[in-house]
Parts: C-alpha cells; structure tokens; sequence
C-alpha cells in the first residue's frame, strides 16, 4: 500500500477568524501558524500546503509579557554597508500592529516558496471589521 498524498483539487480551504484582543502575541501566532500549515488537518503533508485561510482583528488590543515592550527589537539587513536597521517594540506597535503579528506568525512559517504561498493565507486587521464576510469564517476558539 503506497502512502497517499492529496492532489490540489481535494485540499479543502475553509475560513477561520481569531479574534486576538487580551491575547498574548507568541500564542496567538503559534495557533495560527499550525492553521496556515494544515497542522490540524487530518490530511497533513509537510511539503504541500494543506492549510485553511485566516484573519485576525483586534491586532491593536494584543498583549505581550514581561519586559517585551521595553526590550525587544526588530532588526533586518538592507544588504548596504552600516545596513542595519532596527526599530524597537514600541515604535512599531504604535505605528502598524498589524505588522507585527503578521511578522511573529511569519518567523514560525517554512522559510521557502512554501512559507510564502501560507503567508498569503493571513489576513491581519487593526480593527474588528474585516471585508471577507463573504467567506463566511467561522469563529476559532483560542487556546489557553
């Protein structure tokens, strides 16, 4: 008996929507990066995406622990000479938290074309209005 593998016409998409206000960011976005992979689909297969669509709101009203706020750091490379940038939690927050619950569930993603194909499978909003009504998420429970 060969193992089987599903084919890109019998992987089902569904729609899920977190609500993340009162969450804490490392939690949430775990939760969420096993949604995008297809973790919780019986039919998981690592080099295929299998995962579900999914959209946060809320992301301004996400907590994080300890000393974060004051301490974290975001850093990235522009590939110049004295290139590095870093912008503090903060600074960031204040500015676009979408971004960085976008980033934190990015960084626990595959660093391939196939992290990238599941990225684009997350929908982040500031607020609580989204426009994928149409989709008709359902509501996921989070994880204590």
């Amino acid at each position: 008996m060969s193992t089987y593998f599903p084919k890109a016409g019998e992987i089902a998409r569904k729609w899920y929507v977190v609500d993340a206000s009162g969450q804490t960011l490392g939690r949430l976005s775990s939760q969420v990066a096993r949604r995008l992979m297809g973790k919780e689909n019986p039919r998981y297969t690592p080099f295929l995406d299998t995962g579900d669509h999914v959209i946060v709101i809320n992301a301004e009203k996400i907590k994080i622990t300890g000393m974060k706020a004051e301490q974290k750091v975001y850093q990235h490379y522009t590939g110049y000479p004295g290139g590095l940038r870093t912008e503090d939690f903060r600074n960031r927050f204040a500015k676009r938290p979408e971004l960085v619950v976008e980033q934190a569930v990015l960084r626990m993603l595959p660093k391939s074309k196939l992290g990238r194909q599941m990225i684009s499978k997350l929908k982040v909003y500031r607020g609580d209005k989204h426009p994928h009504q149409a989709q008709k998420p359902e509501a996921l429970a989070a994880k204590s």
